[in-house]
């Protein structure tokens, strides 16, 4: 968490606000080379004999254009629709760079998981394993990463049946367990290198707030941090238990309780261990 923080501060700036924009922008185009042009899709692919032998590297990039295959449009449309409204609010949850740091985590795992595969299957020979590398399993864990952080939300299975996300939750990790077990072992590293992300990021971040009313006390709070605080001698920050501000302490963390309800701030030394206000 600690190093992720360092990261946002460094590097949030570039994060890219409203990506599942994107990354539904890039399925739309999928589909329409699938449906109208389906030879291209094969110079997409990942590739990486085709990129180290005969330097077709936007291969490493293009491969996020195919998307998850569907032949009814109905369903791709409801496909499209969903993912992007779980993905918008798990950025809103998360916050920008946070959600920027698990899909380009989950595209970099893959990119690794094919160049490793290459390697064990060796570096001359001329396999196809592209076709196993997609955005499939990396959809699959932004539905998981949703459950984790709702997972008592309702959807409406085909819109009759309503269901709990944790319970749609265990049925895609059976599906995945199932695709592990009868895929070849390309598609296990795709799915190995898409589960790993997911679980590598839920480990380092097991603390971070996961409510819309957690984001907005986040944002509230950034919008503060430039607004210094009456009483306190332009101090921006201020414990609610002992009353000490950053001016007292520079080296003072100072966070927002999630547990609390109002905007309670405290210190590192009382945050953990005060009495939260009901």
């Amino acid at each position: 968490m600690r190093f992720l923080n360092k990261l946002e501060r460094k590097f949030g700036r570039f994060a890219i606000p409203g990506l599942m924009k994107y990354i539904i922008a890039c399925y739309v185009i999928g589909y329409v080379i699938m449906y109208t042009m389906p030879n291209v899709l094969s110079y997409l692919t990942l590739e990486p004999y085709m990129i180290f032998h005969y330097g077709q590297v936007w291969r490493l990039i293009s491969w996020v254009l195919i998307p998850p295959t569907q032949s009814n449009i109905i369903f791709v449309i409801i496909m499209l629709v969903l993912y992007y409204q779980l993905g918008t609010v798990l950025e809103q949850t998360w916050g920008t760079f946070r959600f920027n740091v698990y899909i380009f985590g989950g595209v970099i795992f893959t990119i690794l998981g094919a160049m490793v595969l290459f390697l064990i299957y060796g570096v001359n020979t001329p396999i196809s394993i592209g076709s196993s590398f997609s955005t499939y399993y990396i959809n699959m864990t932004i539905f998981l990463a949703f459950a984790v952080c709702y997972p008592d939300m309702r959807v409406m299975l085909y819109f009759i049946i309503p269901i709990k996300m944790k319970w749609m939750a265990a049925v895609y990790g059976a599906l995945i367990a199932y695709s592990f077990v009868v895929s070849s072992w390309s598609g296990r590293v795709a799915i190995i290198a898409s589960v790993l992300n997911f679980l590598i990021f839920f480990a380092t971040t097991r603390h971070m707030a996961s409510s819309p009313r957690d984001y907005r006390r986040r944002k509230n709070f950034k919008k503060q941090v430039h607004q210094p605080r009456t009483g306190t001698s332009g101090a921006i920050h201020k414990c609610a238990i002992c009353g000490r501000t950053e001016l007292d302490d520079p080296n003072l963390q100072f966070r927002y309780c999630s547990k609390c309800r109002g905007n309670f701030e405290y210190c590192q030394d009382h945050l953990f261990i005060h009495k939260h206000v009901e």
